[in-house]
């Protein structure tokens, strides 16, 4: 994703974002375990404030990248909000000087970099800036190559909530790429209708593996979800833990 494409996303999300990806009790439960004694986290692409401001108020020093200025905006906007230390800029880079315990990548963001340098890059700058036995935590969606037609598209209803409010993805999968271009169209309580664009590359555990061991990273769990419930072949998502030797 551009720096154009990462802004704009913040932009079309923005008003969105908070109502489509609720429930984070149990990520902030898992995160406090590695944030260290002061605690203190890093999250990449801290959007607007979703997990960072809950594991603020549970005592957490969080720093956030973030790129996008409206998404920054509505975090500011958020009661705790000014409790965010924000830098912006390209969450892959790493733009920060400080090194931390814990950083975290929630919610498929990994995917939000189109290409497997990008990725190997956010994997070698998050390392140069953990502490030694620091933890890189990050979940994401398990990829799945049978959602797709013969075509390698996709079109199917993600939610029908009442009478007045839907929605649908539509997708075209590029596997020699391992990238999903998608819109979520959602009609709204009030028959308006908005549509959502996204681009991913998604990853297989095994290649994500490599990238962190690449970047001098080792994994320490795999589990299906911040429940610590087991990875399993049926698993939709998982969360990864991966730290940084003691050096």
């Amino acid at each position: 994703m551009s720096d154009y494409e990462a802004v704009s996303y913040g932009e079309m999300w923005g008003p969105y974002y908070d109502d489509i990806h609720v429930g984070i009790d149990s990520e902030v439960k898992l995160l406090v375990e590695y944030v260290g004694d002061p605690a203190r986290a890093l999250e990449l692409g801290v959007g607007t404030g979703r997990v960072a401001i809950p594991l603020a108020q549970a005592g957490v020093s969080v720093t956030g990248i973030e790129i996008s200025p409206d998404m920054i905006q509505r975090l500011r906007a958020k009661p705790g909000g000014d409790a965010i230390e924000i830098v912006q800029g390209d969450f892959a880079e790493v733009p920060v000087e400080d090194s931390f315990p814990l950083i975290y990548l929630p919610f498929n963001t990994l995917f939000t970099l189109l290409t497997q340098e990008r990725q190997v890059e956010c994997f070698r700058n998050v390392a140069e800036r953990l502490e030694p036995g620091g933890r890189f935590v990050l979940d994401t969606f398990a990829p799945d190559v049978a959602r797709y037609d013969a075509q390698h598209t996709r079109m199917a209803v993600s939610s029908i909530s009442s009478n007045e409010e839907h929605a649908y993805e539509m997708a075209i999968h590029e596997p020699s790429q391992q990238r999903v271009v998608s819109h979520h169209v959602r009609r709204l309580k009030g028959g308006d209708t908005v549509v959502l664009p996204v681009t991913i590359r998604y990853v297989w555990p095994s290649e994500m593996d490599l990238m962190a061991r690449l970047a001098g990273l080792s994994l320490e769990h795999r589990w299906d979800w911040y429940d610590k419930g087991p990875y399993t072949d049926w698993s939709l998502q998982y969360v990864s833990v991966y730290r940084r030797s003691d050096d």
